[in-house]
């Protein structure tokens, strides 16, 4: 049964491998290198010995009209120099159709060698034999232009990992960590979670970790995107990759080697280059035919010629060879993947990671995007704007009780409260007895002897607290876009915190953008329905969904799928996974964290809403450059087929020597290569 045209032997060593498995190791720097490096003295061996083949050949004296002095009969001569080309520049065609016949596969290393040692054999018996016109120049050229095209396929490929190397090179050969008392320089892979690394100014860190001592501030840019450098103090978590700027400090390795963030990301982008894309599954089905397609036109245009027209063994030959050669449907394996590796690399690039081809496809199927309020549009860091009390209550004390409440909980909400209570020199750390989290709604606790509730509108109804004696102030908060904490003491409301999250200076033009690309956009946010609304409305949002709890998101993203929607969530990658998982298109936004990368398809290392836009425009471009590539591989087969057969000859008398189409063939290759590589124009338009 046909399968893909890539080889599936990338564990076996060189000379093992299919040229096509040289692909599969284009993402990783140094055996990219190695592979090239290879593939290039491949083709210059093969190019010197080629061109006194042809030159001695029948063709070359037929063209150039004079005859080279030989101290060996020529087909001897020509003997000599093809059958190293054959056996050594052209091995991995014969070893990689050896392993793909033995899996019962069919690749284009079987058409290839399948042309080649069909014109070397049958020049060798020629020669030993009754002599006459050889196919030597076929079988010599025939390597040689299928080596220079997958060259230049590599080089063209090779600019797309420029990204990858640049993370791979993030990371310092070496480290200092405290052992033993002792400060010692060792290599970065020997260092073991639980070491002490000490930072000094310009040092990169080596792996994630968290600062035991010390205060610096640490470059993340390289990693999130963000260029401003963050402050760093004693319980901050630093990142491998990271450039320490100013102090000296100390921190514990937490994760090492493949479980560091940095090893992550790359983790994901060397499997988006090398993972398939759901038009590429299609195209490798029609290769796979094609291949026996092009077996088959090839005996057909023997058996046609020799056979039914009667002409010669030679040229009968002639047609069936040309005719094998140039049915490899090489280009068509090369038409997405080229694209996939160029598209994931622009991506990586700008921060963007994509998880997968198939994801990298199917964002420009996209009709619908639901965006997270918090942490999404707005910046996820919440400020309290105003207090109210209800008369008899204390300002400071409904404040202190409520961060007191507040402190166990880790929403930015609480955090909000906290901060605000330190503002005031109020003290927060009241003694907390059966405290209690209630998701999305707020907190629950006794402190001193009395129960105080802090959270949403709805949880008061619950616990059956009359709002009527501020119900006038919290619609007043509601209306100008508050998020408010409503606190209760014992059962009576005591007061209110209004507390706003500014909107991400790119949050509008980002909403612009996806509605003029066609998509619906909604909001979604666990905010009360006037907080929600007065958000929208600012954005430009028609739709949105108010005071959904995280685990509850899920439920309006199918809501959107239901009416037939290919829908995209994007959020945080913590609380909105469920969200991320019930989508067609999960994005995890404001990334550097293991959580957002393992729930997202793609991951937006910025906190910049506008690179959802960058992501989709890019999906688009590199759909586009594969459909090109398709088409062009496609219709190049079937325009070539009939010509190489001689289905035209007797008519028009359009012929090609197998050595011609061996040259189309590769020309067609470099052609798909070069196109895919134009996608990096794209990369003006990812940012406005």
């Amino acid at each position: 049964m046909p399968e893909n045209l890539h080889g599936e032997h990338a564990g076996h060593d060189m000379q093992k491998m299919s040229h096509m498995d040289h692909e599969a190791a284009m993402t990783n720097p140094q055996m990219a290198k190695q592979m090239e490096a290879d593939m290039r003295r491949r083709f210059w061996v093969s190019l010197f010995l080629s061109v006194p083949i042809f030159l001695y050949s029948p063709v070359g004296v037929n063209i150039f009209k004079f005859n080279l002095p030989t101290p060996l009969p020529v087909n001897w001569l020509l003997f000599i120099l093809t059958t190293p080309i054959v056996f050594w520049t052209g091995s991995i065609f014969i070893t990689g159709t050896y392993y793909s016949l033995k899996s019962r596969k069919l690749n284009m290393s079987v058409l290839i060698a399948t042309g080649v040692l069909a014109a070397y054999l049958f020049s060798v018996l020629l020669t030993f034999t009754i002599g006459g016109e050889t196919f030597y120049e076929a079988a010599a050229l025939l390597v040689t232009f299928v080596l220079f095209g997958h060259w230049m396929e590599m080089k063209s490929r090779r600019g797309t990992s420029d990204a990858l190397r640049a993370l791979f090179d993030l990371v310092p050969p070496k480290a200092n960590v405290v052992r033993g008392g002792k400060e010692i320089n060792i290599t970065s892979a020997e260092i073991v979670q639980g070491d002490i690394v000490v930072l000094r100014p310009g040092d990169k860190v080596p792996v994630d970790g968290e600062i035991t001592e010390g205060e610096t501030s640490i470059d993340e840019s390289l990693i999130t995107g963000e260029s401003i450098p963050v402050t760093k103090t004693i319980g901050a978590k630093v990142v491998g990759g990271s450039v320490n700027l100013t102090g000296i400090a100390q921190f514990k390795a937490t994760k090492v080697g493949s479980e560091t963030v940095l090893a992550q990301i790359i983790k994901m982008v060397e499997t988006a280059q090398n993972s398939k894309a759901p038009g590429q599954r299609i195209a490798d089905k029609a290769a796979g035919w094609l291949v026996i397609l092009a077996i088959g036109s090839g005996l057909a245009a023997f058996f046609g010629w020799y056979v039914g027209a009667g002409v010669g063994l030679l040229a009968a030959l002639t047609f069936a060879v040309s005719t094998v050669v140039i049915a490899c449907p090489d280009a068509l394996g090369l038409a997405t993947p080229t694209a996939v590796a160029v598209g994931t690399g622009i991506g990586a690039k700008y921060n963007i990671l994509i998880k997968d081809a198939a994801t990298l496809e199917n964002t420009s199927r996209l009709t619908a995007i639901v965006l997270d309020k918090t942490g999404t549009l707005t910046e996820g860091k919440p400020k309290v704007t105003e207090v109210v009390v209800r008369s008899g209550y204390d300002h400071h004390e409904v404040l202190s009780l409520a961060a007191s409440a507040e402190r166990g909980s880790n929403h930015p909400i609480s955090a909000a409260i906290l901060e605000e209570a330190k503002k005031n020199g109020l003290d927060a750390n009241e003694k907390v007895e059966k405290f209690e989290s209630i998701g999305g709604h707020g907190v629950r606790a006794v402190i001193n002897g009395k129960v105080i509730i802090a959270g949403t509108e709805r949880l008061m109804q619950q616990n059956n607290i009359d709002l009527s004696p501020i119900k006038k102030e919290i619609d007043r908060l509601l209306s100008t876009g508050n998020t408010i904490s409503i606190v209760a003491i014992d059962g009576q409301v005591a007061g209110a915190i209004g507390v706003a999250d500014t909107l991400r200076p790119s949050a509008k033009k980002t909403i612009s953008a996806l509605q003029s690309l066609g998509l619906e956009v909604a909001m979604i946010t666990g905010d009360h329905e006037q907080v929600a609304k007065a958000v929208s409305d600012e954005l430009g949002i028609n739709r949105y969904f108010a005071q959904v709890l995280p685990e509850d998101k899920a439920k309006y993203v199918k809501k959107l799928q239901d009416e037939g929607k290919f829908v995209a969530m994007v959020g945080d990658g913590i609380n909105d996974a469920p969200a991320l998982a019930q989508s067609n298109i999960g994005i995890a936004i404001g990334a550097g964290t293991d959580v957002a990368i393992e729930t997202g398809n793609i991951v937006l290392m910025k906190s910049d809403p506008y690179d959802i836009v960058a992501a989709l425009r890019l999906s688009k471009a590199t759909v586009v450059k594969m459909k090109q590539n398709l088409f062009w591989a496609a219709i190049y087969n079937v325009l070539a087929i009939p010509v190489a057969a001689g289905v035209f000859y007797n008519s028009l008398g359009w012929s090609l020597r197998p050595e011609i189409s061996a040259l189309l063939m590769s020309a067609s290759s470099i052609i798909v290569a070069t196109n895919a590589v134009l996608l990096k124009r794209v990369e003006s338009k990812l940012k406005i």
